[in-house]
């Protein structure tokens, strides 16, 4: 196998792709996060009930799950370049979408079209993201699903000011809608442009997912399982279970999701020191801790202590699952898209499950399940485990961090370069 640099591409025009990918997953957060901080302006403009939102809520990830094994297809026809640029700006494009709905039934077209959009270009990035981390021969898929924390972080803190002036939501997501357009087009230009070889058959339009996805995929699906639980419910947790104050309930969510944002930037030192499978059953181990402390919490202290470690343990699951992914077969947005349509699911239910449980019996029962998912972490480590590379060197069997592979094709003739 050729090396990069016998491929012409030099060692700095892959850290530009790395920041490229890293920036495009900032962009797709922002947009989330921004659209998250307008969803109350949304409701009362509609005069919807709490459960008409609920239900126009669902339709996002339903929209994602339906469409993202389009993007394979997209990328084996357009190249990558093409298909990240198409995607992602389209995903900023359709930012105004639900505030400009007349209804509710018009709202939920324009959250399908929203989750389509956003489900497919993030099969792209983490297919990106993938090929650039075989290139450089080390983890970044924990590093760049940070930058997407981070960018949501960013759009939530920009929409958080716009809410308080009692900004017209058409005009804010507009308005946001146009600077990321932007910004997705001028980082779009220095994607690398992966293209499938000349005899690869195209990837079917719409297919289930193959078993090794599925496996990786429950493994997903019991991180973001306690993820989504923990961020919807952990406010709630602290206020009728331990009596917090609302000012107090709501450092729960802050310690859950500052933690989790850095545990994300800082979980590729942890994969590279000691291989996917050790850092995903360490994080097991400390979400169960971080579970059985809520569980066992008695305090407003203790529980958001619990939340915290929660958020370090389950911040890895899904970008070593897409990583896993995408090495565990010959198309990885195929693979990558159906661990996300089972995680997209896990992160759909969890909310509404917990609230479930706790009807019938009591919210600490249901963090008990949460505490339960996370030894299934521990359980399944060895699911992301890098597949062995011929030749001389350790093996990726053994759990060692992730190694090279096929470097990313050189540009295609009529392009421009990653330099």
């Amino acid at each position: 196998m050729q090396s990069a640099d016998a491929r012409g591409r030099s060692p700095a025009s892959v850290r530009r792709a790395h920041l490229t990918i890293a920036t495009a997953f900032a962009v797709h957060g922002a947009v989330n996060g921004t659209f998250a901080t307008r969803i109350p302006w949304i409701k009362d403009h509609l005069h919807l009930s709490a459960g008409q939102l609920g239900l126009a809520l669902v339709c996002p990830a339903l929209g994602s799950s339906l469409l993202m094994p389009l993007a394979g297809r997209l990328m084996h026809r357009y190249g990558s370049r093409a298909a990240l640029r198409l995607l992602l700006c389209l995903w900023c494009l359709v930012l105004p979408l639900p505030a400009l709905a007349p209804g509710l039934p018009w709202l939920c077209l324009a959250l399908l079209v929203f989750g389509a959009s956003a489900g497919m270009t993030d099969v792209v990035m983490n297919a990106l993201g993938v090929a650039v981390e075989e290139e450089k021969g080390k983890s970044i898929m924990s590093g760049l699903h940070g930058m997407w924390s981070l960018g949501t972080l960013v759009g939530a803190g920009i929409g958080v000011p716009a809410t308080h002036v009692d900004l017209d939501a058409r005009i804010h997501l507009a308005a946001m809608s146009a600077l990321l357009v932007v910004v997705a087009l001028l980082i779009c230009a220095n994607a690398p442009d992966v293209r499938p070889s000349a005899d690869e058959e195209a990837p079917p339009r719409f297919a289930l997912p193959p078993r090794a996805a599925l496996v990786i995929g429950v493994v997903g699906f019991c991180g973001t399982f306690a993820e989504g639980g923990s961020s919807d419910w952990c406010a709630v947790y602290l206020r009728d279970v331990t009596h917090a104050s609302p000012a107090l309930a709501a450092l729960a969510y802050t310690g859950f999701s500052a933690a989790m944002v850095t545990t994300r930037l800082l979980g590729d030192l942890a994969v590279r020191r000691l291989g996917p499978v050790t850092t995903l059953r360490a994080g097991g181990v400390v979400a169960t801790l971080g579970g059985t402390l809520v569980v066992l919490s008695h305090g407003p202290v203790t529980a958001i202590g619990g939340f915290a470690l929660l958020g370090v343990g389950v911040s890895t699951v899904v970008p070593l699952c897409f990583g896993a992914a995408g090495r565990s077969g010959p198309v990885p947005s195929q693979a990558i898209a159906g661990v996300a349509t089972v995680t997209y699911t896990s992160g759909l239910i969890a909310p509404a499950a917990i609230g479930a449980i706790a009807g019938a019996s009591s919210l600490t029962v249901s963090f008990a399940l949460v505490t339960v998912l996370a030894v299934g972490l521990v359980l399944g480590a060895g699911v992301v485990r890098a597949p062995a590379k011929p030749g001389p060197g350790p093996s990726a069997a053994s759990g060692s961090a992730v190694h090279v592979s096929a470097p990313l094709p050189a540009p295609a003739p009529n392009t421009t370069p990653v330099e």
